[in-house]
C-alpha cells in the first residue's frame, strides 16, 4: 500500500512549530498525488494550508492512533519519526508521570526534578528476577537486564549513562549502584557494597559542582568497574576518572559554585579539629566568592561534610589522613587570597608577612620565604646556563592559580587511587559490570578546549552506540531467518578522522605545542589549510579568523582557538612543584610522588579538565628520565589514549544505554520544554536509533499476537489449525506488497506505518461493526419509546375517563345527600322541641313525688333510731349485773385457794426440816433447783402477764363506763330533739307553701342558666379543642424529644461501642505489631545463629591442617555445640533474640550489652568446663579404685568361668533362634494379602504381636531353668572330677603311689577341700549379699539425710512465710509427700505384679514339665529340643498389661533416639502409614519417664537434643516443603502436648481423667514451652519462605498474563522489549497451576495433622503473597492496566475465593488479604469521568493507598480505540479528594511481610497407653511402661 493513501479526511499528522517544535493537525479533505497544499485544521480549530516542499514534496508526518500513545517503547509506535517520539514522551512524563521509557536498546531518563518513591527496596525486589520487557521502564530493569546476562553469557556488561549537565546522569550511575549492591550483596564480611555506595558522597563532595544548571553536576567523567565473584556477589569496586575541571577551583562563572568540598569545608570551620586551618566564611575566600552564590538552597553543607567524613571512614581513609586532606584544601583556599604588588611591568612582590601566604605556608609546611620568591620568580634554563626571570604581576596571578588547580588535581587523583585500594577485591574477580557516568555532547555561545574534547569523547560513544544498534538488528533478522539488506546509518568515522587522525585537529595541536613560537593563530592557519575545502565536516566561520567549525552527530559546533595551546600544554612551573615536595607535611610530597609514577600522568591546563588513566596500570621501573619524558605529553594525548582504553574496555563488554533528557533549563519539576528535549534527542543518539529501526522492520509481532490482535479482520474459513499459516494467509490479502512484511521463524516483521494501516482497517471493521450495532440498538430503542408512548396514552385516557365518570357519579351522590340531610334537620327540630315539653313535665312530676317520699322515710328513720338506742341501753344493764357477779365469785375462789396454799406451805415447811427429807432430796438437788428456778420463771412471767391484762382490762372498763354514760346523754338530747322536731315540722309545712312559690322563680331562672350552661358548654368544648391542639402538639414536641434523645443515646452508645471496636482493633494490631516484631527478631536470631554456625564451619576449615588418611572429630564437639546452641536459646528467649555476629576484621564500635553476653557466656564456659573436668577426674578415680578392687579379688572359680560361658552361649543361640522366629512371623504377616488384616492397628496383628511377646518371654523362663540345669550338672561333674592345682596333684600323686591302701583317706580329703571351697563360696556371696545390702543402707541413709534437710529448710520456709500462707504451704507439702508415697506404691505394686506373672508362668511351665515327667517322655529330650519345640502362643492364655504411656531408654541411646525419630526420619512414610503427630507423641512420652524418674540431667538432655535435632534437619532439607510441614506440625504437638499435660488447670479442662494421671509431677517445663514456641515460629518463617519460593514463578503467570478467559483482554503492539530480549521462559503457569499447587500445599499439611488454626494462618500467609506480588506488578506493568486485564484478575480472584470456600477456609482471613488486589481490579474496570464516579472511587478504593490509586489511573491504557484514557484532570481530582487520607506513601505492597503466628492450645484426645511403636522406626531400644 502506498504512503499516500494513508493521507485521507480526518486523517492527522504532524507540522512543524517555531514555538512548540511539532504541532498536531487533521487532513479536511483526501490528499491526490499532485497536490501541492494541504488543507488541514490544528486542534484549536484554525484552519490551515500547509504547503508542501516544491522540490522533495515530502509530506508531513503522520500521527500514530491514540491507542499506540504512551507506549513503554519507543519502537513499538507504528509511525517512527521525530514528533511521535517527542509525543510519546511528553504524554508519559506530563500525564503519566512516567520518567523512563525504551527507546529499543536505549533507556531514556528524563529528569523530574522532583523526588518520586520510586526507588525504594520494595522496587528493587519487584524487579529483581524479571524480565527485561516485562516491567514498566526503569533503571533498576536495566541494572537487572545487565546482572542477568553477566550471570548467564559469562560476559562483562557496561552500562553507559550520558547526558547534559543536569540531566540526571549521577544519580542515575548511583541507583543503579545501589541495584547491584542490594540485589546481589558481598561475598565477604567487608561490606563491599556499602564502600561502593560510600564512594559516591566523597566523589561528589571533591568533583561535583553548582552550575546554572545543576545544583550537583558531576565536572568529571568516571568509570566504574564493580567487580562479582564466581557466584556473583560483589567483591570489590574500580573507578576510573576522565577530565577533571580544573579551572572551576580558581574559577567560577556567575551563580555558580566552586567543588562543594571548599564550602562543606567553610561550613564547619567552628569545629574544634579545624580551628588550626583558620577557615572563615565562603566569601572570604577569593576562590569561594566568584560565582556570588554560596548556598544552595535545600542543602546543609555542613550536615554534608558529616557524610563525607563518615564515607571516608568508611573506605578506610584514617582521621589523620582526613585532616591532611582538609589541610591541602584550607590551603588551596589561603593560596587564592594571596596578592601581588608591581614593582614595574614586568615584575611583582607578595607584600612583607602577607597573612594569607604565611598561613598557606604554615598548613603546606614549606618555607615562606622561599614559597613568596618562586611565586614571583621563575628559572630559565639553557643548555649551558640556567636563569632566574622575575614575572609580571599576571603572570603570577597565573601561575598561582596553575599551582592550585595542580595541587586540586593531584590531591583528586590521590583520593580516587586510595578510594579504589578500599574498593579493591581481595579475591579473584570472575566478571564485572562497568557503569560510565560521562558528560553529554555540549555547544555554547563559545566553545573551548574541554568541549572539543567531550565532543570528541561523545563521537566515539556514538559511533561505538550506533555499531551496537546495527549489530542487535542484524542478529535479530539473521535469528528470524529473513532476507535483509544492509541499512544505512550515519557512521561518524570521517569526524573521528578529523579530529584523531594523522594530521588531524589533535595531531596539529600537538604539533603547534611542541614549535617554540606556536600560537593559536598559526595553528588556526594549519588546521584551514589542511582541512578547509578538503573535509566537508570542516568549515571555517565567515567572520572570524581564530574559529573553525566542526560538523558532529548531533549538530554543528563552532570552536574558538583561543587558549587552546595553553590549555594543551598544561603549564606549571617546576620551582613551586619542588617546594611542595620538599614539605615536611608528608601527604603533600606523596601527591607528587604517585604523579610520578603513573604510566600517563593527570596534570591539566589552567582552565581545562584532567584526564585519569587507568590507575591500575603502573610501569615496572621507570628509566632514568622516562618520568620527565612522559611529563611532556600533552592533555589532548592523554585524553585520546585514555578515551582508546575506555572503547576498548566497553567493546569487550555487552553495552547498555541510558540516555538523560533535561526536560526545562529552569529546573521546574514536570515541565516539558519541547525545544530543549529535541536538541537532546539529537544530540544523545535516540532519534538516530528510531531512523535505523525505522528503516528495517521497527514493527514485531508474534504469530500468536497478530492472531488474537487481527482476529476481526479474518473470516471463520480463513482460521485454520495452523496460526502461522492462517496468519500469511490474512496479511497477503490485506497488504498487496509483500516487500512491507517479512515472515521470520516466530514473528512477523512490518515496515514502518503498515501497523497503523492494519490498526485502521481494523478500526474501520470494528466502526462499521459499532454502527450496525448502533443501528439496530437505536431502532430497537425507538421501538421500545413508541410502545411505551402508546401504552402510556391509552393508560392517560383509560384515567381521564375514569376520572369524568367518578364525578358525575359524585354529583348524585351529594344531590341525594342533600335531601337526606333536609329530612332529618326537620325532624331535628320538630323533635327538639318536644323533647323539651316532656322534660318540664317530668321535673315538676319527680320534685313534687320526692318530697312526699322524703317526709316518710324522716318518720321511719327515727323510729329505726330509737328502737337501737333501747336495745344498747337494755345491753349495758345486763352486762353490768354479770360483771358483778363475776368478780365476787372470782374473790371467793382466790381466798379458797390461798387458803389451801397456806396449809400446804405449812406441811413443806414441816418436812424440810426433817435430815431424812433432806437427804432424800439431796440427790438431784442442783437438777431439782434449775428446774425449781426455771419454774419460777415461768410464774414470774405468767404474773407479769396477768397484770398487764388486769391493767387492760381496768383500761377498757373506765373506757366502756364512760361510753355508756356519753350514751345515755346522747339519748337525752335526742329526746329534746324530738320535741323540736314536732314544732319544726310545722314549721316545714309554711316553708312548703313559700317554696312552691319559689318553684316557679328557679324555673324562670333554669331558663337562664341553661342558656348560659350550653354557651359555657360550647366554650369549654372550644377550649378543650384548644387544648387538645396544644397537648398533641407537645406530645409530637415529646415524641420528638424523646426520638432525639434516644437518637443520641444510640449515637452516643453506638460511637462508643464504635471506639470501643477502634481501640479494641488497635490494641489487636499493637500486640500483632509486637508479636510481629518479636517474630522478626528471631527470625533474625535465627538467621544470625546459622551465620555464627556457618562461620564456626569456616573458621573451623580454615584453622584444621588438612592430614592424609582418616580424621577423627571430638565426640564431644556436637554435644557441646547443642548444649551452647540451646542454652543460648534459653538465656536470650525472653530478651531481643538478636545474638551478633563474630566481630570482623573492621574497627566496629564496642557494644557494651554484646561484650557483657559474652563475658557471661565465657564465665558459664569455664564453669562447665571445670564441672566437666571434676567429673571425669572422678570417674578416672573411680575406674581405679574399680581396677585395683578387681586386681584383689581373687579369680573367678573354673564353675563361675564354665557357667559364664554356657550362659554366653545360650545367649546367643536364643537370640538367633528368637529372630528367626521374628522374621518368620514377619514374613507371614506381609505375605496375607489382605491389608485390613495385617495393618498396624488390626486385631490379627495385635494378637500375633501379643502372641510373640508371650512365647519371648516363656523362652526366657525355659532359658534359665536350662541355665540352671547345666550349671548343677558341671558342679557335680566338679564332685566327682575335682580340679588339681599343680601342688596338691603332685602330693596326691605320691600319696596314691606310697599309700595305695588308704585310698579312703584321699577321697575323705578331696571331699574336705570340696566342703572348704563351697563354704568359701557360700561365704563370697553372702559378703556380696551383705555388701550390697550396706551400699542399700547407706543410699537410704543419705536419701533421708537429704530428705530430711529439705524439710528442714521447707520448715525455716514456713516460718518465714505468713499462717495463711504457711498452712498452705504445709498442705502442698503433705500433698506433694503422699504423691510421692502413692508413686512409689505404685512402682512397689508394680514390681510384684510382675513377680506374680513371673511365678505364675513358671508355675504353668512346671506343672507342664511334671505332665511330661509322668508320661515318662523326659528321659530322651535334653533341655535344649524343649526350648526349639514350636509352641503356639495362641493357647497361651495372657494377661494384658497395663501401660501407664511412658517409653524408657537408657541414657546412651538417647542420640540412637534422635537420629532415628528425628534426623533420618522420612516425613512421607511417617504421614502416610501412622498416625499424625507420632514422633512429638514418642518424644513426650519419653519426657514423661523421665520426669516420672525424677531425672533433670535427662530431661534437659532429652530436649535439648530434641531441639537441636530439629534444627539440624531443617538446616538440611529446609526447602522440602513436606519436611518443614511435618517438622512444624510435630513441634505444636510436641509444645500442645507438654501444656497438655503440665498439670495447670488452664490446659487440664479437656482432658479424660486417664489423661490427667499422665500430668507431669517432678519438673515444671514452662521456659522449654517459651523454647518450642520459639522454635515453631522459626519454622513457620522457613516453611512460608518455601512456600513463597515455590508461588513466586507461578503467580505472575498465572495470575496476570495468562488469559484465563479466553479473548477478552486484547494485544497490543509492543517494542523491541519483548520477553525474547532475556532469557526464556522456563515455562508458562495458568491459574490451575496455582490452585494445584494450593491443593498440594494443604493436602500435605492435613496428611501431617496439622492445627486447624496453623493451617488458616499458612493460607492466609499465602492468600497475601498471591495479592501483593499479583498488585506489585500490576503496579510496574503498564499492559496489564486495562479494563480486559481487570476482568480477568477479578475471575482469577473469584477461582481462589471457591477454593476457600471448598476446603472451608473462608473465615481465615485470606480473602480479605486479597482486598487490595480486589480493589485494583475495580479500579481497572469502572467509569473515570465525572466527580461522581471519583467520589465512588475514593470510597471504594478503602484498601489502596493514595499512592497505589493515583498510579493505577496514570498506567490505565486503553487496549481499544472505544476505550478511554483516564483525563489528568480526574487524576488531580482524585488526589484532592484524597489528599486527607493518612495512609502509606509507599507504593508497593511488602512482599516478604510475614503476619505474626500464634499456636492456639489444641489439646489431644489420643490416649497416650495405646500409642504403639512401629518397627519401622527403628526404636526397639525403647521399651513401653
Amino acid at each position: 500500500m502506498a504512503a499516500s493513501e494513508l493521507y485521507t479526511k480526518y486523517a492527522r499528522v504532524w507540522i512543524p512549530d517555531p514555538e512548540e517544535v511539532w504541532k498536531s493537525a487533521e487532513l479536511l479533505k483526501d490528499y491526490k498525488p499532485g497536490d501541492k497544499v494541504l488543507q488541514l485544521r490544528l486542534e484549536e480549530g484554525k484552519d490551515l494550508e500547509y504547503c508542501l516542499d516544491p522540490k522533495t514534496k515530502e509530506l508531513p508526518p503522520l500521527r500514530n492512533p491514540d491507542i499506540l500513545v504512551g507506549e513503554n517503547d519507543l519502537t513499538a509506535l507504528s509511525y517512527l519519526h521525530e514528533p511521535a517520539v517527542l509525543h510519546n514522551l511528553k504524554v508519559r512524563f506530563i500525564d503519566s508521570k512516567l520518567i523512563y521509557t525504551y527507546c529499543g536498546i536505549v533507556l531514556v531518563a528524563i529528569n523530574p526534578y522532583e523526588q518520586l518513591p520510586i526507588y525504594g527496596e520494595d522496587i528493587i525486589n519487584a524487579y529483581s528476577g524479571q524480565n527485561m520487557g516485562d516491567m514498566d521502564p526503569h533503571i533498576f530493569a536495566v541494572a537487572e537486564e545487565a546482572y542477568k546476562q553477566m550471570a548467564r553469557d559469562e560476559r562483562n556488561q557496561s552500562i553507559i549513562v550520558s547526558g547534559e549537565s543536569g540531566a540526571g546522569k549521577t544519580v542515575s550511575a548511583k541507583y543503579a549502584m545501589r541495584y547491584f549492591a542490594t540485589v546481589s550483596g558481598s561475598a565477604s564480611e567487608a561490606n563491599v557494597e556499602e564502600k561502593v555506595l560510600a564512594s559516591n558522597p566523597i566523589m561528589e563532595s571533591i568533583g561535583n559542582a553548582k552550575t546554572t544548571r545543576n545544583d550537583n553536576s558531576s565536572r568529571f567523567g568516571k568509570y566504574i568497574e564493580i567487580g562479582f565473584d564466581k557466584r556473583y556477589r560483589i567483591i570489590g569496586a574500580n573507578m576510573r576518572t576522565y577530565l577533571l575541571e580544573k579551572s572551576r577551583v580558581v574559577f567560577q562563572a556567575e551563580e555558580e559554585r566552586n567543588y562543594h568540598i571548599f564550602y562543606q569545608l567553610c561550613a564547619s570551620a567552628a569545629l574544634p579539629e579545624f580551628k588550626t586551618l583558620r577557615l572563615g566564611n565562603a566569601n572570604y575566600f577569593h576562590y569561594t566568592k566568584q560565582g556570588g552564590s554560596p548556598v544552595i538552597d535545600g542543602v546543609d553543607d555542613a550536615k554534608e561534610m558529616v557524610n563525607t567524613r563518615q564515607a571516608c571512614t568508611l573506605l578506610g581513609i584514617s582521621d589523620s589522613y582526613q585532616m591532611g586532606i582538609f589541610r591541602i584544601l584550607a590551603g588551596i583556599l589561603h593560596l587564592g587570597n594571596v596578592e601581588f604588588v608591581s614593582r614595574d611591568s614586568d615584575s611583582c612582590t607578595v607584600p612583607p608577612k602577607h597573612e594569607p601566604l604565611t598561613i598557606f605556608c604554615d598548613l603546606m609546611g614549606v618555607e615562606y620565604e622561599e614559597m613568596a620568591h618562586w611565586l614571583c620568580h621563575r628559572k630559565l634554563a639553557t643548555a649551558t646556563e640556567t636563569y632566574i626571570k622575575p614575572i609580571s604581576k599576571l603572570h603570577a596571578i597565573n601561575a598561582r592559580d596553575a599551582l592550585a588547580k595542580h595541587i586540586y588535581a593531584n590531591l583528586f587523583n590521590w583520593i580516587v587511587d586510595h578510594v579504589n585500594k578500599a574498593l579493591h577485591a581481595t579475591v579473584k574477580q570472575h566478571s564485572f559490570i562497568g557503569v560510565l557516568d560521562i558528560y553529554g555532547f555540549e555547544t555554547f555561545e563559545i566553545n573551548s578546549f574541554e568541549q572539543f574534547c567531550i565532543n570528541y569523547a561523545n563521537e566515539k560513544l556514538q559511533q561505538q552506540f550506533n555499531m551496537h544498534v546495527f549489530k542487535l538488528e542484524q542478529e535479530e533478522y539473521m535469528k528470524e531467518q529473513i532476507p535483509w539488506t544492509l541499512i544505512d546509518f550515519y557512521d561518524n568515522q570521517p569526524c573521528i578522522n578529523l579530529i584523531e587522525a594523522k594530521m588531524g585537529v589533535l595531531d596539529l595541536l600537538d604539533e603547534e605545542c611542541k614549535m617554540p613560537k606556536g600560537s593559536d593563530d598559526s595553528w588556526a592557519q594549519k588546521l584551514y589549510n589542511t582541512h578547509l575545502n578538503k573535509c566537508a565536516l570542516f568549515e571555517k566561520p565567515r567572520l572570524s579568523n581564530k574559529a573553525f567549525i566542526i560538523k558532529h552527530f548531533a549538530d554543528k559546533v563552532e570552536y574558538q582557538c583561543e587558549g587552546f595551546l595553553e590549555k594543551n600544554k598544561d603549564t606549571v612551573y617546576e620551582e613551586q612543584i619542588k617546594v611542595l615536595k620538599s614539605s615536611k607535611f608528608k601527604l603533600l610530597p606523596e601527591l607528587f610522588q604517585d604523579e610520578e609514577k603513573v604510566l600517563s600522568p593527570t596534570s591539566a591546563t589552567p582552565s581545562g579538565r584532567v584526564p585519569l588513566s587507568r590507575t591500575a596500570v603502573k610501569p615496572a621501573k621507570a628509566r632514568p628520565g622516562q618520568a620527565s619524558k612522559e611529563h611532556k605529553k600533552t592533555v589532548g594525548h592523554q585524553f585520546r589514549n585514555s578515551l582508546h582504553l575506555l572503547m576498548e574496555t566497553l567493546n569487550a563488554t555487552t553495552p547498555h544505554y541510558v540516555r538523560c533528557i533535561k526536560p526545562n533549563d529552569f529546573k521546574f519539576p514536570f515541565t516539558f520544554d519541547e525545544k530543549r528535549a529535541v536538541q537532546q534527542l539529537r544530540a544523545c543518539g535516540v532519534l538516530e536509533t528510531i531512523r535505523i529501526s525505522a528503516a528495517g522492520f521497527p514493527s514485531r509481532w508474534t504469530y500468536q499476537e497478530f492472531f488474537s490482535r487481527y482476529r476481526v479482520l479474518m473470516k471463520q474459513r480463513d482460521v485454520l489449525g495452523d496460526r502461522k499459516q492462517t496468519c500469511k494467509n490474512v496479511l497477503e490479502k490485506l497488504i498487496q506488497d509483500k516487500d512491507k512484511y517479512q515472515f521470520g521463524k516466530t514473528k512477523i516483521f512490518f515496515r514502518a506505518g503498515q501497523v497503523a494501516y492494519l490498526e485502521k482497517i481494523r478500526a474501520d471493521k470494528l466502526r462499521a461493526a459499532c454502527i450496525r450495532i448502533q443501528k439496530t440498538i437505536r431502532g430497537w430503542l425507538m421501538r421500545k419509546k413508541y410502545v411505551r408512548m402508546r401504552k402510556a396514552a391509552i393508560t392517560i385516557q383509560r384515567h381521564v375517563r375514569g376520572y369524568q365518570a367518578r364525578c358525575y357519579a359524585k354529583f348524585l351522590r351529594r344531590t341525594r345527600a342533600a335531601i337526606t340531610i333536609q329530612k332529618f334537620q326537620r325532624m331535628y327540630v320538630v323533635r327538639k322541641r318536644y323533647q323539651r315539653m316532656r322534660a318540664t313535665t317530668i321535673a315538676l312530676q319527680a320534685l313534687l313525688r320526692g318530697y312526699m317520699v322524703r317526709n316518710k322515710y324522716q318518720m321511719m328513720l327515727r323510729e329505726h333510731k330509737t328502737v337501737i338506742i333501747q336495745k344498747h341501753v337494755r345491753g349495758w344493764l345486763a352486762r353490768l349485773h354479770y360483771h358483778r357477779i363475776l368478780k365476787a365469785i372470782v374473790y371467793l375462789q382466790c381466798c379458797y385457794r390461798r387458803m389451801m396454799a397456806k396449809r400446804e406451805l405449812k406441811k413443806l415447811k414441816i418436812e424440810a426440816r426433817s435430815v431424812e427429807r433432806y437427804k432424800k432430796l439431796h440427790i438431784g438437788l442442783e437438777n431439782k433447783i434449775m428446774q425449781l428456778q426455771r419454774k419460777i420463771d415461768e410464774q414470774n412471767k405468767e404474773y407479769k402477764s396477768l397484770l398487764e391484762k388486769m391493767s387492760n382490762l381496768e383500761i377498757t372498763y373506765s373506757t366502756e363506763t364512760e361510753k355508756l354514760r356519753n350514751d345515755v346523754e346522747r339519748l337525752r338530747m335526742s329526746e329534746e330533739e324530738a320535741k323540736n322536731a314536732t314544732n319544726r315540722v310545722i314549721s316545714l309545712q309554711e316553708e312548703i307553701a313559700k317554696l312552691r312559690k319559689e318553684l316557679h322563680q328557679t324555673q324562670s331562672e333554669k331558663k337562664t342558666i341553661e342558656e348560659w350552661a350550653d354557651k359555657y358548654k360550647h366554650d369549654t368544648e372550644q377550649l378543650v379543642s384548644e387544648l387538645k391542639e396544644q397537648n398533641t402538639l407537645l406530645k409530637t414536641e415529646k415524641e420528638e424529644l424523646n426520638r432525639r434523645i434516644h437518637d443520641q443515646a444510640r449515637e452516643i452508645t453506638e460511637s462508643m461501642e464504635r471506639k470501643l471496636v477502634e481501640e479494641t482493633k488497635q490494641l489487636e494490631l499493637d500486640l500483632n505489631d509486637e508479636r510481629l516484631r518479636y517474630q522478626n527478631l528471631l527470625n533474625e536470631f535465627s538467621r544470625l545463629e546459622e551465620r555464627y554456625d556457618d562461620l564456626k564451619d569456616e573458621m573451623n576449615l580454615m584453622v584444621s591442617i588438612p592430614k592424609p588418611g582418616h580424621k577423627r572429630t571430638d565426640s564431644t564437639h556436637s554435644s557441646n555445640e547443642s548444649e551452647y546452641t540451646f542454652s543460648s536459646e534459653i538465656t536470650e528467649a525472653e530478651d531481643l533474640p538478636v545474638r551478633m555476629e563474630e566481630p570482623s576484621e573492621k574497627k566496629a564500635p564496642l557494644d557494651m550489652s554484646l561484650f557483657l553476653k559474652l563475658q557471661k557466656r565465657v564465665t558459664e564456659l569455664e564453669q562447665e568446663k571445670q564441672s566437666l573436668q571434676d567429673e571425669l577426674d572422678r570417674k578416672e578415680e573411680q575406674a581405679l579404685r574399680a581396677k585395683a578392687k578387681e586386681e584383689e579379688r581373687p579369680p573367678m572359680r573354673g564353675a563361675e568361668l564354665e557357667y559364664e560361658s554356657l550362659k554366653r552361649q545360650e545367649l546367643e543361640s536364643e537370640n538367633k533362634k528368637l529372630k528367626n522366629e521374628l522374621n518368620e512371623l514377619q514374613k507371614a504377616l506381609t505375605e496375607t494379602r489382605a491389608p485390613e488384616v495385617t495393618a498396624p492397628g488390626a486385631p490379627a496383628y495385635r494378637v500375633l504381636l501379643d502372641q510373640l511377646t508371650s512365647v519371648s518371654e516363656e523362652l526366657e523362663v525355659r532359658k534359665e531353668e536350662v541355665l540352671i540345669l547345666r550349671s548343677q550338672l558341671v558342679s557335680q561333674k566338679e564332685a566327682i572330677q575335682p580340679k588339681n592345682t599343680m601342688t596338691d596333684a603332685t602330693l596326691l600323686l605320691e600319696d596314691v603311689q606310697k599309700m595305695k591302701d588308704k585310698g579312703e583317706i584321699a577321697q575323705a580329703y578331696i571331699g574336705l577341700k570340696e566342703t572348704n571351697r563351697l563354704l568359701e563360696s557360700q561365704l563370697q556371696s553372702q559378703k556380696k549379699s551383705h555388701e550390697n545390702e550396706l551400699e542399700s543402707l547407706r543410699g537410704e541413709i543419705q536419701s533421708l539425710k537429704e530428705e530430711n534437710n529439705r524439710q528442714q529448710q521447707l520448715l525455716a520456709q514456713n516460718l518465714q512465710l505468713p499462717p495463711e500462707a504457711r498452712i498452705e504451704a504445709s498442705l502442698q507439702h503433705e500433698i506433694t509427700r503422699l504423691t510421692n508415697e502413692n508413686l512409689d506404691l505404685m512402682e512397689q505394686l508394680e514390681k510384684q505384679d510382675k513377680t506374680v506373672r513371673k511365678l505364675k508362668k513358671q508355675l504353668k511351665v512346671f506343672a507342664k514339665k511334671i505332665g511330661e515327667l509322668e508320661v515318662g517322655q523326659m528321659e530322651n529330650i535334653s533341655p535344649g529340643q524343649i526350648i526349639d519345640e514350636p509352641i503356639r502362643p495362641v493357647n497361651i492364655p495372657r494377661k494384658e498389661k497395663d501401660f501407664q504411656g511412658m517409653l524408657e531408654y537408657k541414657r546412651e541411646d538417647e542420640q540412637k533416639l534422635v537420629k532415628n525419630l528425628i534426623l533420618e526420619l522420612k516425613p512421607r512414610g511417617v504421614a502416610v502409614n501412622l498416625i499424625p503427630g507420632l514422633p512429638a507423641y514418642i518424644l513426650f512420652m519419653c519426657v514423661r519417664h523421665a520426669d516420672y524418674l525424677n531425672d533433670d540431667q535427662k530431661v534437659r538432655s532429652l530436649l535439648t537434643s530434641t531441639i537441636n535435632g530439629i534444627k539440624k534437619v531443617l538446616k538440611k532439607r529446609g526447602d522440602d516443603f513436606e519436611t518443614v510441614s511435618f517438622w512444624l506440625s510435630n513441634t505444636c504437638r510436641f509444645l500442645h502436648c507438654l501444656k497438655q499435660y503440665s498439670g495447670e488447670e488452664g490446659f487440664m479442662k479437656h482432658n479424660t481423667p486417664r489423661q490427667n494421671e499422665h500430668c507431669l509431677t517432678n519438673f515444671d517445663l514452662a521456659e522449654y514451652r517459651q523454647v518450642l514456641s520459639d522454635l515453631a515460629i522459626q519454622i513457620y518463617q522457613q516453611l512460608v519462605r518455601v512456600l513463597e519460593n515455590i508461588l513466586q514463578p507461578m503467580i505472575v503467570s498465572g495470575m496476570l498474563e495468562h488469559e484465563t478467559i479466553q479473548g477478552v483482554s486484547g494485544v497490543k503492539p509492543t517494542g523491541l522489549r519483548k520477553r525474547t530480549s532475556s532469557i526464556a521462559d522456563e515455562g508458562t503457569y495458568t491459574l490451575d497451576s496455582i490452585i494445584r499447587q494450593l491443593n498440594s500445599f494443604h493436602s500435605v499439611m492435613c496428611q501431617h495433622g496439622m492445627d486447624p488454626e496453623l493451617i488458616k494462618q499458612v493460607v492466609k500467609q499465602m492468600f497475601y503473597i498471591i495479592g501483593a506480588v499479583t498488585l506489585n506488578n500490576l503496579l510496574l506493568r503498564k499492559d496489564m492496566c486495562s479494563w480486559s486485564k481487570g476482568m480477568q484478575i477479578r475471575y482469577n480472584v473469584s477461582q481462589l475465593e471457591e477454593w476457600l470456600r471448598d476446603k472451608n477456609l473462608m473465615n481465615s482471613g485470606a480473602k480479605e488479604t486479597l482486598e487490595p488486589l480486589i480493589q485494583a481490579a475495580q479500579l481497572l474496570q469502572v467509569k473515570k469521568k465525572t466527580d461522581e464516579d471519583a467520589e465512588a472511587i475514593c470510597s471504594m478504593c478503602n484498601a489502596l493507598t493514595t499512592a497505589q490509586i493515583v498510579k493505577v489511573l496514570n498506567l490505565y491504557t486503553p487496549v481499544n480505540e472505544f476505550e478511554e484514557r483516564v483525563l489528568v484532570s480526574f487524576i488531580r481530582t482524585i488526589q484532592v479528594r484524597l489528599r486527607d487520607r493518612k495512609d502509606s506513601p509507599q507504593l508497593l505492597m511488602d512482599a516478604k511481610h510475614i503476619f505474626p503466628v500464634t499456636f492456639p492450645f489444641n489439646p489431644s484426645s489420643l490416649a497416650l497407653e495405646t500409642i504403639q511403636i512401629p518397627a519401622s522406626l527403628g526404636l526397639g531400644f525403647i521399651s513401653r511402661v
